[in-house]
């Protein structure tokens, strides 16, 4: 009897994922505990095998789609084995409501497609019942519903899938903080270069006690102070920027973070982190120098309450004792959640940052 696979609960509060890869297609015999399809969530892309073996009869959900914790994603049983074809959506999978729609609803429960689908044909003016499906058994994704709104249109479309579709959803929820930048010159003369990313992380996390809120998390109506100091990194991919996470920072030395932050970051790039390297960071520190920024004003890495920036550090002309000279600077910026740090404390975080830097004594 054919067994459907449904999306597991990938912990940490997701709700769902996005069907990255599937592994297998439709006839192919499957083992169990063989790879079967990657899932693409907001913290990581992840290989989940199948918990069956027999013949994979049906994919239910097509790549580049978004299923539900607990959805149907795929049938497997055994060879030739006759499975039931989908029937209509349920109520609450429709979006369409009134009487004077009775027509549109009954041509749209004959086709194949996921609530999130109908809902983007809603949303696009896109009548499903028109189109011929590219998914799995004929299902229409995403991609046939906004191929078919952007006909006439002007540019080219290309809908948000994978990591950028996770970076557009994480920034939005950023841009919802009431979030200030503070933002000062740093003295980086005392600084070894190849290792200032590595020497932020570790002043960071020195000067992060004394200021407890700003490793932090909003959580209802309570502010949760956290007792660990694992600092987030922003590296640049392929595919978009993520976060891997440089776990007790507070222990280790600025030459061990070093090496970690260059694994990490190694293993961001090559898509080869695990999904647990990727989680629970509670500070983010990013640097965009070698772009050319003098200075960023980044936004925060939800649900943390602050984020710190390194710009550009160069030489420049400075002022000492009344003497003009040169040295070595750039800007640090800091931004933080208003509704959980307060700017003068938020601004003696950052001083205490740069009077470390500046000193040299890590």
């Amino acid at each position: 009897m054919a067994q459907e696979f449904k999306l597991p609960d990938l912990g940490e509060g997701l709700t769902g994922g996005e069907i990255a890869r599937w592994l297998v297609a439709v006839g192919d015999h499957i083992a169990e505990d063989a790879p079967l399809v990657e899932i693409q969530t907001d913290k990581a892309t992840v290989e989940i095998p199948s918990p069956y073996a027999g013949t994979v009869l049906r994919i239910v959900v097509g790549e580049g789609e978004v299923a539900p914790v607990g959805a149907p994603l795929v049938l497997i049983g055994a060879p030739g084995e006759a499975v039931d074809e989908p029937g209509p959506p349920s109520p609450g999978d429709m979006v369409s409501t009134g009487a004077q729609r009775e027509a549109v609803e009954d041509a749209r429960s004959r086709v194949q497609a996921t609530p999130l689908v109908r809902r983007i044909a809603d949303e696009l003016g896109v009548d499903l019942a028109s189109l011929s499906g590219t998914g799995a058994n004929g299902r229409i994704t995403e991609d046939d519903v906004r191929t078919a709104a952007s006909v006439g249109a002007e540019g080219r479309r290309e809908p948000l899938r994978g990591v950028r579709r996770l970076i557009a959803e994480h920034m939005t929820r950023a841009q919802a903080v009431p979030a200030v930048t503070w933002v000062e010159e740093c003295d980086f003369e005392r600084i070894e270069l190849e290792r200032v990313v590595a020497t932020v992380i570790k002043v960071c996390a020195s000067a992060l006690p004394e200021f407890p809120e700003l490793n932090a998390r909003l959580e209802g109506d309570a502010i949760v102070y956290l007792d660990r100091y694992d600092v987030g990194v922003a590296v640049q991919t392929e595919q978009g920027l993520v976060v891997p996470v440089v776990r007790a920072c507070d222990e280790k030395t600025v030459a061990e973070i070093d090496a970690e932050v260059r694994r990490l970051a190694d293993g961001a790039r090559a898509g080869a982190l695990r999904p647990e390297e990727l989680r629970g960071s509670t500070f983010t520190v990013t640097s965009a120098g070698k772009i050319a920024g003098l200075f960023q004003t980044p936004l925060v890495n939800h649900p943390e309450v602050a984020i710190l920036s390194v710009g550009r550090i160069a030489p420049r002309p400075v002022v000492r004792d009344g003497e003009l000279g040169v040295s070595r600077t750039g800007h640090v910026a800091l931004t933080f959640d208003h509704r959980v740090v307060d700017g003068a404390r938020a601004a003696g975080f950052g001083l205490a940052v740069i009077a470390r830097l500046e000193s040299g004594e890590i």
